[in-house]
């Protein structure tokens, strides 16, 4: 029997959970694409707008130092270039406020136009204002000092900003057109790409929910590509096929465990009806005998479908560290006076890390083993090293030979009428051996003894 994982994991209820996984994928691509556009839509503009400003400003700045540069050097005419699109607006101001030259083409070339401060050590550029434009419009203004022949004066060079808010009004109207057309353009491609990639889950759903499970070779077909698709199908299978494993070994075990239980069963009750229905026959104490013999064969299998099933349910038990020896030694006590001599005369000190219930069931069962076959003598040895612990368990009687070796260790086998049902076993005690051992990171074997058999468990020792 096995144990189901258990997964505690929330099962979500909510709206958004109901929806399909090809649904919120596209959902969740679409806000990412969404998100991703809008930004690239705001970094543009940013963008677009900076490089204008700038260029505005190194054209208002080359006027101003240009203009600044005439000044020093007494070269500066009443009457300057008008401005246009590609030579901005220029204004010369003395220390008191007067104009001393503007740009051609001015309403007004004698009023000031700009008040910006300059700067005492380069140009600077502000954003300004005319001081008499009655629409307000923004000029980037570059202000520099110098000193001309006639003392101090302040150079205003200006150009209004008017066209680049035009360009930057253009790219957010065509941005704000487009990017809401490419976002469903996307999202589109996005939905139908989403299920084509989806559609190979919907056939590996579709043969799962086809297979009826009572067919131990049915699998999922794998896909031609060998993506993550294919790894997982695979691993269904590698799945399927091990469920398939685990439910034919309970099967065959529920078979055998049955079969086994069936004959004391079987015998028990036989006695008890000749009992009931002939109390007056004699032997009574025999029959009483052989119905507790029934009785503790019937106790030692249940126990051992008990001590497997167990193993099967928890196959990782909770460990200490225990002297194997006192183990050993107390089973050998244990055992004597059963008809053969038992040799414990070179059983050393071991220290193991592992389950004492477990442990002392393994030296148990083949000890019994042990003594139920030998002829004489049962030899049992432990040995220690840094690394391993080596127990040694042999008999002499009439072995087993090498190719039932691996046979003799599974559920429910028994070889030969040497060691039948008749000699007490049910064919669990050495498979439950095995398991333990297994469990515990050691391994079991099966060498010759010359004669019988013997039986050696090898265990990581305790660090």
């Amino acid at each position: 029997m096995t144990r189901r994982p258990r997964l505690d994991v929330p099962i979500p209820t909510g709206w958004w959970s109901r929806r399909s996984l090809r649904a919120r994928l596209t959902a969740a691509a679409s806000v990412v694409i969404t998100a991703g556009m809008v930004l690239a839509a705001v970094l543009l503009v940013w963008r677009l707008h900076s490089t204008l400003v700038a260029d505005l400003d190194a054209q208002v700045t080359q006027q101003a130092e240009t203009i600044a540069a005439q000044a020093r050097h007494g070269d500066l005419a009443r009457s300057l270039p008008g401005p246009s699109d590609t030579t901005p607006l220029v204004q010369v101001v003395d220390s008191s406020g007067h104009v001393v030259a503007s740009s051609a083409n001015l309403e007004h070339p004698d009023v000031r136009l700009f008040t910006a401060h300059p700067s005492p050590r380069h140009v600077r550029v502000v954003t300004a204002t005319q001081l008499n434009d009655a629409d307000d419009g923004l000029f980037r203004v570059a202000v520099v000092t110098t000193r001309g022949p006639d003392g101090p004066v302040t150079v205003y060079a200006a150009k209004a900003v008017d066209n680049v808010q035009e360009s930057i009004n253009e790219l957010g109207t065509a941005l704000a057109v487009g990017v809401p057309i490419m976002v469903l353009v996307l999202v589109l491609v996005g939905w139908l790409l989403i299920g084509l990639a989806l559609r190979p889950v919907e056939s590996i759903r579709r043969q799962a929910a086809a297979i009826p499970g009572t067919r131990p070779g049915d699998r999922l077909q794998l896909p031609h590509a060998q993506d993550e698709l294919g790894r997982l199908t695979a691993t269904f299978n590698d799945l399927l096929a091990r469920i398939d494993s685990a439910t034919s070994r309970q099967r065959q075990f529920v078979a055998d465990a049955a079969h086994e239980l069936r004959s004391p069963i079987a015998a028990l009750q036989a006695q008890l009806e000749v009992a009931i229905r002939h109390p007056d026959l004699p032997n009574a104490a025999a029959r009483s005998e052989e119905m507790l013999t029934d009785t503790r064969r019937l106790a030692r299998l249940v126990d051992d479908l008990l001590a497997l099933a167990r193993m099967d349910a928890n196959p990782r038990p909770q460990r200490q560290v225990l002297d194997l020896d006192d183990l050993v030694l107390q089973e050998v006590r244990r055992v004597r006076g059963r008809g053969v001599t038992v040799h414990a005369g070179t059983v050393s000190a071991g220290r193991v890390l592992g389950d004492p219930a477990g442990l002392d069931r393994v030296v148990r069962n083949l000890l019994d083993n042990a003594v139920r076959h030998a002829a004489t003598t049962v030899t049992v040895t432990l040995e220690a090293t840094d690394a391993l612990i080596s127990l040694s368990i042999a008999d002499d009687g009439p072995g087993i030979s090498p190719d039932d070796r691996d046979r003799v260790f599974e559920r429910f086998i028994r070889l030969d009428d040497a060691r039948s049902r008749d000699t007490g076993g049910a064919g669990l005690g050495l498979a439950i051996v095995r398991d333990v051992v297994s469990s515990h990171g050691g391994r079991v074997r099966i060498h010759d003894n010359h004669p019988g058999a013997r039986f050696t468990v090898t265990l990581p020792a305790a660090s």
